[in-house]
């Protein structure tokens, strides 16, 4: 008898009416509002105008879906293709089956494609983001949860999973959580880019590539536990092998990054000051127009002083010019 294990949830999609509500599709809605909030904060520190996190996530966002889905299904092509499978599961996003791989390389495209229509630096922009993506994933994953999907091997521990749904070739039982183990460590590397880029001010992208390098270590260990079917290479799952590779190209980029291109980016965003304001908006024009009429008085104060003191001083030598005239006369 277990004493204490995860349950699972009797379903993951309720219905209000007609329209299903998935959790799965929460999780990922959820995660997407909390890394643009959290990326336009940060956005604003570095001297951004508020708002342009949202509108470069308008692009990122829908290429990142469907380069999650195009991964997922190229490297589990027997789930959508194979003998007795239908195509037309593969548009069936809602179903589960993102691969973060794909996610991350199409989004990126997104970004870079709203970024440069705004002409703002892409290695800027991911800095400011990254840490929201990794929190992003953290609340992604329970969408795994809603689905009883990317378990772990079996196991007794007191947090073991329990699942019980039997669909899909699935066999109830208590399992490592994945899922969970994955969250927390998409959690841990968030706080980690967090601090790191507020210890060494990091800049030109180099706080997204410590994200992905750290993301790629968890990754690795996590997805040998899993037991989901999956292509093998050498003995070592696909997306295992995908993890080394990637951590490999972001330590590099990195190491090189840092040698030509030390320190943190000065500007982010045309047109915008030091306060992250448009350049000539009302309220800065106001400031300036205030201060500048704060020096014209100080200066016209400085002035009349300037030629009080000299009328004063012209008095008193008029004075005695005069006063030696007259001596010189009697």
């Amino acid at each position: 008898m277990e004493l204490a294990y995860i349950p699972s949830p009797s379903r993951g999609v309720l219905y209000l009416g007609p329209i299903p509500l998935r959790g799965y599709a929460f999780c990922i809605i959820i995660g997407v509002f909390l890394a643009v909030w959290l990326g336009n904060r940060r956005w604003i520190a570095r001297g951004g105008r508020a708002g342009t996190v949202a509108d470069i996530a308008v692009w990122a966002v829908p290429f990142g879906l469907v380069g999650g889905r195009l991964y997922h299904v190229i490297t589990d092509y027997e789930l959508y293709f194979g003998e007795g499978r239908d195509w037309v599961d593969a548009f069936k996003v809602w179903e589960g089956g993102l691969g973060i791989w794909g996610a991350i390389t199409l989004g990126a495209l997104g970004a870079w494609i709203g970024a440069r229509r705004r002409g703002i630096p892409m290695p800027a922009y991911a800095d400011a983001v990254a840490p929201g993506i990794a929190f992003a994933q953290a609340i992604g994953r329970w969408g795994n949860w809603f689905n009883q999907e990317l378990y772990g091997r079996q196991t007794d521990v007191p947090w073991a999973l329990h699942i019980t749904s039997a669909a899909d070739g699935r066999i109830p039982g208590y399992y490592h959580p994945t899922f969970l183990y994955e969250s927390l460590w998409c959690i841990g590397v968030g706080l980690l880019v967090l601090w790191a880029d507020r210890r060494f001010r990091l800049g030109h992208g180099r706080a997204f590539a410590l994200y992905v390098a750290a993301y790629c270590v968890g990754r690795g260990w996590i997805e040998y536990m899993r037991v989901d079917d999956a292509h093998h290479i050498l003995g070592l799952r696909l997306n295992d092998w995908t993890a080394m590779v990637v951590f490999l190209l972001a330590v590099t980029y990195l190491v090189v990054s840092a040698r030509l291109r030390p320190g943190r980016e000065t500007e982010v965003e045309p047109g915008t000051d030091d306060t992250g304001e448009p350049a000539g908006a009302p309220e800065q024009q106001g400031r300036k127009e205030h201060e500048q009429h704060k020096r014209d008085g100080a200066g016209s104060a400085d002035d009349a002083g300037t030629k009080s003191a000299a009328g004063g001083g012209t008095g008193r030598t008029s004075g005695l010019t005069d006063g030696a005239g007259s001596a010189t006369k009697s």
